[in-house]
């Protein structure tokens, strides 16, 4: 069986506060993009589960996601047989895109349809938080208002039809544990869901990401592609999560002739 999970990025990010637990409340809005890595799950001829991966590197396998997701599964069904898993990564690692999270979730999807699991939707709820906080968005994977942890999803009527996104990522991984440790909470003025009410002209002065702050001040090279973005005619451009992808919304005739350098991954994402 076969999926393709897909990405995404976020549209402003508050970290509102830091809670006991050592979690931190926040607030964003998911959007989901057409760029895919692809997911394989074949019966596995020996008693062991195994991963295999093309694509972009992904380090040590034995860490990887769809691994976890199998995993947490068969805690609760012990008789789930071994299987062999194949990951062509496509998706940019440690890019504030959720590829990662995407492919855990679909990881569990894949194992509910090929072995009849019957899981209900509450519990893909609990399973997906388990593998990470924004995990549970992509059992939606449509635009939604997320809080809390990143757990707490509203859905939105939010279209970037008559527009089209490039995403730029330039291959620097950025640890969301990193990203958070130089956070400073605080409860903006004006919030994520009343700005993308207005006219997307205006989200360039009010929509922020609190982490650019930090993470543009450590690497200045993610601050340049942003303000490249902006040269060429963004109508609005920020970092996507933790980062380290960059991206613009241009208005879909607009000629973008920006060159991305060699190596860095480019994309150009139109509306359906």
């Amino acid at each position: 069986m076969i999926a393709f999970p897909n990405c995404k990025i976020n549209l402003g990010l508050n970290i509102l506060a830091k809670k006991e637990d050592g979690f931190h409340d926040l607030e964003t809005v998911f959007f989901p993009i057409n760029i895919y890595d692809v997911l394989e799950l074949i019966p596995s001829q020996e008693n062991t589960t195994q991963l295999t991966t093309s694509g972009i590197s992904l380090g040590e396998a034995e860490n990887n996601i769809c691994l976890k997701a199998y995993y947490l599964l068969k805690k609760d069904y012990p008789d789930l047989p071994a299987i062999k898993i194949h990951l062509h990564k496509a998706i940019p690692l440690g890019a504030g895109l959720g590829g990662g999270s995407a492919d855990g979730v679909a990881t569990l999807q894949l194992l509910n349809k090929k072995f009849s699991l019957n899981i209900t939707e509450n519990q893909f709820f609990d399973y997906a938080l388990k593998l990470g906080s924004d995990c549970p968005f992509f059992l939606l994977n449509k635009p939604v208002f997320a809080s809390g942890r990143g757990e707490i999803l509203e859905p939105l009527q939010l279209s970037l039809s008559g527009y089209k996104t490039i995403i730029i990522n330039p291959g620097i991984h950025i640890s969301t544990t990193e990203a958070f440790k130089n956070i400073i909470p605080s409860i903006p003025k004006k919030r994520i869901k009343e700005i993308l009410k207005q006219s997307i002209d205006t989200w360039k002065k009010e929509l922020v990401n609190d982490f650019e702050k930090s993470v543009f001040k450590k690497y200045p090279l993610i601050n340049k592609i942003k303000n490249d973005l902006y040269e060429k005619g963004a109508i609005y451009s920020a970092m996507s999560g933790s980062g380290s992808t960059v991206y613009g919304i241009f208005k879909d005739d607009w000629i973008t002739n920006y060159i991305a350098p060699y190596g860095y991954f480019y994309k150009i994402i139109k509306a359906a």
